[in-house]
């Protein structure tokens, strides 16, 4: 029998909770399922391989927590694993339910926002070396150039609460700086990690004013409420009560500890085991 349940939202650490947020602001009414694998967070530094056999242990849990449709709020599971997913595996363990990732709601629209047709990408080391925002970039917008920085430092610093000091804004300035040298006509600069839309008061610090900053979590609701309205057969799935639920593969007091600047409610998570 299909599943009948929650909206799954999965991510490596805390920041998929921006997108949770943004998601459940424009989509009140539904149920959803929080899962962060905080536990053997950050992704980025880690292999095709490793990425995928996690992110696929995230999904067959969500499913198994009843989830019809699961959310990959995380860039690099999005790059590095998703398709291979949604090929591979969903027509095996179920080939009724739905993974999403966040990467490609971003750039079929980015390419609209340029006016200098020059776009730079901040993300993960995984994210950035997936070279995922270049390929999906160009096939909806081949005429514009993209340019990839990747930020390894700054998902430890924004998880530890470390981002809000000289040591945060040392490698905020340098990572902005060294993307915009390779590129000075960029005009709009993508945080390609659900993370990043926590330190974009620091960023918008270090980049001139033509340049725009773009966050993914309105836009990824949106592209999220669209995808459920054009799926009746997936929206009949989803229960309807408002609730919340959040898991974490880390201890729960220290997850809710981290989690309570990124997330606008008192968060009581469980503790969850990926195998």
């Amino acid at each position: 029998m299909s599943n009948i349940g929650p909206i799954g939202v999965f991510d490596s650490g805390y920041g998929g909770l921006t997108v949770l947020k943004s998601i459940r602001e424009q989509n009140p009414s539904y149920d959803y399922i929080y899962l962060g694998d905080n536990a053997r967070s950050p992704y980025g530094p880690r292999s095709f391989e490793v990425v995928y056999n996690y992110t696929l242990q995230a999904v067959k849990k969500l499913f198994d927590l009843g989830c019809p449709l699961v959310i990959l709020a995380c860039n690099t599971a999005s790059a590095k694993a998703l398709r291979t997913i949604q090929q591979k595996d969903l027509p095996v363990i179920s080939s009724e339910n739905r993974v999403l990732g966040v990467i490609r709601p971003t750039t079929e629209e980015i390419g609209s926002i340029t006016q200098t047709k020059h776009i730079g990408i901040l993300g993960t080391y995984g994210t950035v070396r997936s070279e995922s925002y270049v390929i999906e970039i160009q096939k909806f917008f081949p005429g514009v150039k993209v340019i990839q920085q990747s930020c390894p430092m700054l998902v430890p610093l924004i998880e530890n609460n470390e981002f809000n000091n000289s040591g945060g804004d040392f490698f905020i300035k340098k990572y902005v700086d060294e993307l915009l040298m390779k590129d000075p006509e960029i005009d709009t600069i993508v945080l390609a990690c659900t993370h990043y839309p926590i330190i974009e008061k620091a960023i918008k610090k270090y980049i001139p004013e033509k340049v725009t900053i773009f966050s993914q979590g309105d836009l990824i609701a949106k592209k999220i409420q669209n995808y459920i309205l054009r799926h009746p057969e997936i929206e009949t799935r989803l229960t309807k009560q408002g609730g919340l639920k959040i898991y974490t593969t880390e201890n729960q007091d220290v997850f809710n500890e981290k989690a309570f600047h990124l997330f606008p409610e008192e968060i009581h998570s469980e503790k969850i085991i990926l195998s």
